[in-house]
């Protein structure tokens, strides 16, 4: 951590495990904090996890499926969460496979982000692939979803329609757009 970082340091007095289930787990911190006195942090703990910008024929490779915490379906990008010990890269590989029965040779990172650093050390590892191959979709047990594949236009509309409104989704969408300007993406 950088000096200038140190100044806004909490130091950890206590931990409270409230809640571990089989995706996140929830914990509540004491904290001192910088100025002396302490406060309390609900944090969620979550394994991290990959999105795949994918990209066919200049189409943009999304999937539909309902998202009970928002009730109601949402079109995003083919993500999921790591295994433990799996590498991002092979996580980034088996969830586009998983979801839109598409593989590739031609992946690379765009970016790391966390998604909620106020409450969540979950931190998302954003790809881009190309030169996709079609396969047959394997979804887990309890994914149901709909695989299309949709034009610049088209996204961008949906994110007006809130029909994409995740921010993984709509940062994708963003960087795809800039990589049509450009020619590149993330960190090239």
């Amino acid at each position: 951590m950088s000096e200038a970082g140190k100044k806004f340091e909490e130091v950890t007095v206590s931990t409270q495990s409230i809640f571990q289930g089989k995706m996140i787990s929830l914990q509540v911190d004491t904290v001192q904090l910088p100025g002396g006195g302490t406060a309390t942090r609900e944090i969620v703990k979550h394994p991290g996890a990959v999105a795949v910008l994918a990209l066919l024929d200049d189409k943009l490779i999304v999937v539909e499926q309902y998202r009970k915490p928002l009730e109601k379906s949402q079109v995003e990008i083919p993500a999921g969460k790591l295994d433990p010990g799996e590498e991002p890269l092979t996580a980034a590989r088996r969830e586009l496979e998983e979801e839109t029965g598409y593989t590739t040779e031609s992946i690379r990172h765009v970016c790391s982000f966390y998604t909620s650093p106020g409450f969540a050390d979950e931190i998302l590892h954003l790809y881009v692939a190309e030169q996709l191959v079609k396969g047959e979709a394997r979804p887990d047990e309890d994914e149901f979803l709909e695989c299309e594949a949709i034009t610049l236009d088209e996204a961008l509309r949906y994110i007006r329609e809130q029909r994409i409104s995740d921010a993984k989704t709509i940062l994708a969408v963003y960087a795809w757009q800039l990589y049509r300007l450009t020619g590149q993406i993330g960190h090239e």
